[in-house]
């Protein structure tokens, strides 16, 4: 029997990095293969959940699809496992957003059993087709997207102020038409007359209510107004965050311990979990 060295590799580590470049790397051939047959398994599996919806459809073929539905999930099941196993801290990539998707593509199948009609959820599943960027390579639309996030995450703090304001604002406002118009015009209350601030702000209109009286045609021409020069302001917050972040072109490796990309092109190390590359 002969003495394995210390520098030898144990099989445990050789199968699960075999695991990881397939399921996570797209810069092997097994690799591409295993991500577009998952893409096109994904974009079936949400027509399936569309077309059951149709009545005319689900009358005849509802038995099939429930039976397709199932043999996606089983499918997915496995494989969200199988990305649990092959790296180092399966919980760090359990709570990446990539992670998360994953397990909500399918959950609803499963709460189907307890809630009826829970299983069109499944449509979440399309979102997991934004691996298609790193599977073409297309690194420029995976930093765009890291942009956006960020720029989005350094927003919140304003954003939050600018809502906590417009929610004060909107209170005043269907306040002030419930008084003007009262509950014989529509306004049959505080909460709906803000409801109807909310809808008027925001330009949307529905006109389920509409005040009659000339104040308050007035109090809503001047809250039409307003609706213009504030959806304006969560724009410029976001935009004037995304040009202070510098361009930084990733690659589209995926770290073998936690799973999470977008590390640099001469990086060696993980900058999430410090993991080697």
């Amino acid at each position: 029997m002969g003495i394995r060295s210390k520098y030898t590799i144990p099989p445990e580590s050789t199968w699960r990095r075999h695991l990881h470049e397939i399921i996570f790397e797209a810069d092997t051939r097994n690799g591409k293969v295993f991500d577009i047959g998952l893409l096109l398994a994904i974009l079936f599996s949400v027509l399936v959940v569309m077309l059951e919806s149709v009545p005319s459809i689900a009358a005849t073929h509802g038995r099939m699809f429930k039976s397709i539905e199932w043999v996606f999930t089983l499918l997915f099941t496995v494989e969200y496992i199988l990305r649990l196993s092959c790296v180092k801290y399966p919980m760090r990539y359990a709570l990446s957003f990539f992670g998360c998707i994953d397990l909500l593509a399918i959950l609803p199948t499963y709460l189907a059993i307890i809630i009826t009609g829970s299983h069109y959820l499944l449509v979440i599943r399309i979102v997991r087709l934004l691996r298609v960027f790193r599977i073409l390579k297309l690194a420029r639309y995976l930093d765009e997207e890291r942009t956006i996030i960020r720029a989005l995450q350094a927003s919140l703090p304003k954003i939050t102020v600018f809502i906590g304001a417009v929610l004060a604002l909107v209170t005043i406002l269907g306040t002030s038409m419930y008084l003007i118009e009262g509950p014989d015009r529509g306004f049959t209350s505080i909460p709906v007359s803000i409801y109807w601030a909310v809808v008027t702000l925001m330009t949307v209109g529905y006109g389920d209510i509409a005040p009659q009286t000339l104040p308050g045609q007035i109090l809503a021409s001047i809250v039409m107004i307003l609706g213009y020069s504030i959806i304006a302001v969560p724009t410029g917050i976001v935009t004037v965050e995304i040009a202070r972040i510098r361009p930084n072109i990733p690659t589209s490796q995926s770290c073998p311990s936690c799973a999470s990309e977008g590390h640099d092109r001469d990086a060696r190390y993980c900058k999430y979990c410090g993991g080697k590359l």
